[in-house]
């Protein structure tokens, strides 16, 4: 008989490797932290042992910035052919932006790198210029270009590109934190629903928090009691 074209076992299992590195390196990653992390932990929970997991990543370093490309950075390029390709006014796409941001990472194990850096970022510099470099630069770019074609196109008033992105980052970046610190230890009563508190801040951002008698709401805006 001709020989099977199909990978054998032991190709498979050297295949599936290192993305069952990196989710291991996620979990453990986003539930100790950099410096706690042990590389043999994560080869162990992966089911190698530390001398494979080093054949694919030669430090904990470069393990980590692995797990970075994968779940975060890597996925810039699918984001900016989503912008290129939007078709609808600066509210609905900011509002798109944001959703999506917490769908596809907020609400996964991935947004725990965000409290890890931030709260890891003295004690180890190198990782925190690799995911500025990796995650907030491009980032940043991605909302300057949302809130300067918003601009172009007549639908906001000219805005200080800079500060009005970070405006923007920054429930984001409140929703994670409080995700992975706060939240296990809160009561029911002040538990936060992150696309109620999104959709808030937007109003707030858009809108403001002044009461004008004579500006007419747009039909399909969310109220401005929202919050």
């Amino acid at each position: 008989m001709p020989p099977s074209s199909s990978p054998t076992k032991r190709e498979r299992r050297k295949e599936a490797r290192p993305g069952e590195l990196l989710d291991a390196a996620l979990t453990i990653f986003v539930e100790k932290g950099f410096a706690a992390t042990r590389v043999e932990e994560v080869a162990a929970r992966a089911g190698v042992s530390k001398g494979t997991l080093f054949l694919y990543f030669p430090s904990k370093e470069e393990l980590f910035k692995a797990v970075v490309r994968e779940t975060i950075s890597g996925r810039f390029a699918e984001w900016e052919q989503e912008l290129d390709a939007f078709d609808g006014d600066s509210e609905a796409l900011i509002r798109y932006c944001l959703h999506a941001w917490w769908e596809r990472i907020g609400m996964t194990q991935a947004s725990g790198i965000t409290k890890l850096v931030m709260s890891e970022a003295g004690l180890f510099p190198e990782i925190a210029s690799f995911y500025q470099q990796e995650v907030i630069g491009p980032a940043h770019d991605l909302l300057k270009r949302v809130l300067k074609r918003g601009m172009d196109r007549g639908e906001l008033r000219q805005l200080d590109l800079e500060y009005a992105v970070y405006s923007l980052m920054s429930p984001m970046i409140f929703l994670v934190t409080w995700k992975h610190a706060m939240a296990p230890c809160t009561p029911p009563s002040q538990k936060i629903d992150p696309i109620g508190f999104i959709d808030c801040q937007l109003d707030l951002l858009l809108r403001g928090m002044l009461y004008h008698p004579d500006t007419t709401h747009r039909p399909g805006a969310p109220s401005s009691t929202c919050c």
